[in-house]
């Protein structure tokens, strides 16, 4: 497995995506899907954690989404013990070739702030090109609107007789959290094979 060779991200105070492509031979699959699952298991105990996924491109890459809460909780998780021990086990298994940090809510989609240098060993690789803006819209409307549905569904009962600004208050209160952490990282990663298509 290539070293891990990068830009160090910048500083920032909010949530960070690290999306890491790595490339796999296609008989290693259930290997790889197993040592991934392994990892996602190990990070989720780490502070700050805030999700991971994946999504597969073409027959032997492999892009990983990890996202935690801050730039102090993401360092404590990738300069651990657990981790090293982790990316050691798989140094027959994977070939690192990218690594690239995002920032805010659009990190789920966007170009990446700032990305990592290919390692002299490998060939470049050409950055991640980001969706178009009408199907970020369109994959956030999918997670936007039924979870719009099911808090006016479930709040109707106890806040009929709220002040407009009350109800829209506690209802995004709910919702906003809920997309950003849970709902729009899973609809992303569902969707990741049309997001990354052509057109």
């Amino acid at each position: 497995m290539a070293t891990d060779t990068r830009i160090a991200p910048a500083d920032t105070d909010g949530p960070l995506t690290v999306s890491i492509t790595r490339r796999v031979r296609p008989q290693d699959e259930l290997l790889m899907q197993a040592w991934v699952h392994a990892g996602t298991s190990m990070a989720e105990r780490f502070d700050g954690f805030l999700g991971a996924g994946w999504v597969r491109s073409g027959e032997q890459d492999w892009h990983m989404l990890y996202r935690f809460d801050s730039r102090a909780h993401l360092d404590a998780w990738e300069r651990s013990t657990e981790r090293m021990r982790w990316l050691r086990s798989a140094a027959d298994l994977v070939e690192h070739r990218r690594t690239e940090y995002r920032t805010g809510i659009e990190g789920w989609f966007d170009e990446p702030e700032t990305r990592s240098i290919p390692d002299v060993t490998e060939s470049p690789t050409a950055a991640a090109v980001p969706p178009p803006r009408w199907k970020q819209a369109t994959v956030i409307w999918l997670a936007f609107f039924p979870t719009s549905l099911a808090l006016t569904v479930l709040l109707a009962p106890v806040s009929a007789g709220w002040p407009v600004v009350l109800r829209v208050l506690v209802s995004t209160l709910v919702a906003t959290p809920w997309m950003t952490y849970v709902f729009l990282p899973f609809v992303t990663r569902l969707c990741g094979r049309w997001l990354r298509a052509a057109g």
